[in-house]
């Protein structure tokens, strides 16, 4: 939603990088420019204007005049102030002393509060808590329908005593749940109200009532990022009308400019507190300002990746894996179809790219990133027999043949995964070798040891010399051959007549312990 934005802003920090000291004509200019890209992206002129004034007054202080860089400074007071403009630091929900935590939703019609009940009960799950959705949009038809089925989605529990399309009393159905919650155990209750098209004073009475019978924990309005200024407006009237704790953002996946959803916070000084980024009920996490603020000057978002991967993988399956790795000959089609698999569980592979820092820079190379490779790739390994899996290398040209008619691929594409394979084995094979750098954990000093360990001493063409070597193995450390045999002559003292190697025979009857050796 916010590419418009971080373009811009990229571009006018990129201009700032050749310059060893800014002026106050760059700095004005810096601003400037600023201003435009903020305005453009559709952010309230209110917001601007503070924003702009800020960002000047920092960047003509002492902290850039005495950087040493002072393009990167500016790039870290803009972060500061969009991180402030979001909310400055993550607000978390509050929780009844004495449950159930009440949550109540509230917002426009279309901006998608009942599939956010949806999610947010799923995300609450996910931490622990037993949520109850109430259906108290009685209002739209099929509304109580809609929040029964994403609540079967999610795993929640409902609670709809009235079959809603403009039958019931969305007040009293507020107030028995909370009982229903209690006799049930359920920690927190997620109130889902009825919305309009518009603001009008039925809709407001309505809202304030509920609020009124359950004096709910937390009143969160949901706004959809993508109505543009409007979105200012109604929140503005919504905190004047009912009051709310936190903002929820829906469809931040959009294409719309978005900027107005940066304005919501500052003008109703109430922190975003939600984001939804998808259709899909895993498309909803906490707001993190920094993270979005990153996200927008093209910083990367490190830390949610990392989260992600952590809900993903489990780390007994990462132990294992990170050994078939090492091994490289242990890692079959098998493990990698497994680690791709849970790659793609994790999100689209477009979303997990663009959180590395710079890929706004490459965003029409991730365009073309399409997650039906994957499938692909999946469909080829999964019309492979469990031996052709566990090694490739048997797979022949009828073999593939076969694979590419399972899979409805060609055989050029079989080959092609087939060679990857390969080479991917190789690449891990190096890696665990430390790619033969000495000093690197399996590097080429250690395995030189343990190759010249295997080839042994080397022998002598001479046969003397031969002997001797053998002599010298022979005996201990200083020279003695044990329990037996002659002191000093090593193999010797053990050998007879006929068992010397050509040229060393000794004469026939000869005892070599009456040879007498000059004392020590």
């Amino acid at each position: 939603m916010f590419e418009t934005l971080s373009d811009r802003l990229t571009s006018v920090f990129s201009s700032l990088r050749s310059k060893g000291r800014l002026s106050d004509a760059d700095i004005d200019a810096t601003c400037r420019e600023i201003r435009i890209a903020l305005l453009e992206a559709d952010v309230a002129l209110p917001v601007v204007k503070a924003f702009v004034a800020q960002v000047k007054e920092r960047a003509r202080g002492a902290e850039v005049s005495q950087a040493l860089n002072p393009a990167q400074q500016v790039v870290k007071i803009v972060n500061d102030e969009l991180i402030e403009i979001l909310g400055g630091e993550t607000r978390r929900l509050r929780y009844a002393k004495t449950p159930p935590t009440v949550i109540m939703l509230a917002g426009l019609q279309g901006a998608g509060k009942t599939t956010l009940a949806g999610k947010l009960a799923k995300w609450l799950r996910d931490q622990g808590h037993a949520p109850l959705l109430v259906a108290c949009d009685l209002q739209r038809p099929n509304a109580v329908q809609q929040l029964a089925v994403v609540a079967e989605r999610a795993g929640a529990a409902v609670y709809a005593p009235e079959p809603g399309n403009g039958v019931g009393d969305p007040v009293a159905v507020a107030r028995q749940s909370i009982d229903h919650a209690k006799r049930q155990q359920h920690d927190i209750v997620v109130i889902d109200t009825a919305g309009r098209l518009g603001i009008d004073q039925e809709m407001m009475k309505q809202a304030a009532d509920i609020r009124d019978a359950v004096s709910p924990d937390e009143v969160l309005f949901v706004v959809d990022a993508m109505i543009g200024q409007d979105a200012v407006s109604t929140a503005q009237a919504f905190m004047d009308g009912v009051g709310f704790d936190g903002v929820v953002l829906t469809k931040l996946d959009g294409d719309a400019r978005g900027g107005a959803a940066l304005s919501v916070r500052h003008i109703t000084s109430r922190p975003i507190m939600f984001a939804s980024t998808g259709e899909k009920l895993e498309d909803f996490d906490a707001f993190h300002p920094d993270r979005m603020a990153g996200r927008i000057l093209d910083m990367g978002d490190i830390l949610t990746l990392i989260e992600q991967a952590q809900k993903t993988f489990d780390e007994a399956e990462a132990a294992k894996m990170a050994g078939k790795l090492a091994s490289g000959d242990g890692f079959t089609l098998d493990d990698f179809l497994e680690q791709m698999m849970m790659v793609r569980r994790m999100g689209p592979i477009k979303n997990l790219l663009g959180m590395m820092p710079g890929m706004g820079q490459m965003r029409d190379q991730l365009n073309q990133v399409d997650d039906r490779d994957l499938d692909r790739i999946a469909a080829i390994i999964r019309s492979m027999t469990p031996g052709e899996r566990h090694d490739p290398k048997i797979i022949n040209g009828s073999r593939r043949a076969r694979i590419a008619k399972g899979s409805g691929v060609t055989v050029t594409e079989v080959s092609n995964l087939v060679v990857r394979f390969f080479d991917a084995q190789k690449m891990m094979k190096r890696m665990s070798q430390g790619l033969g750098i000495p000093g690197m954990p399996g590097g080429r000093g250690k395995a030189q040891k343990a190759q010249k360990a295997k080839k042994g001493r080397r022998v002598s063409g001479d046969p003397r010399k031969a002997a001797q070597a053998k002599s010298g193995a022979a005996s201990g450390p200083d020279g003695s051959t044990g329990s037996t045999g002659t002191p000093g002559l090593g193999a010797l003292g053990k050998l007879g007549a006929g068992q010397l190697p050509p040229g060393l025979e000794l004469p026939p009857g000869f005892d070599p312990s009456k040879l007498k050796f000059p004392k020590k």
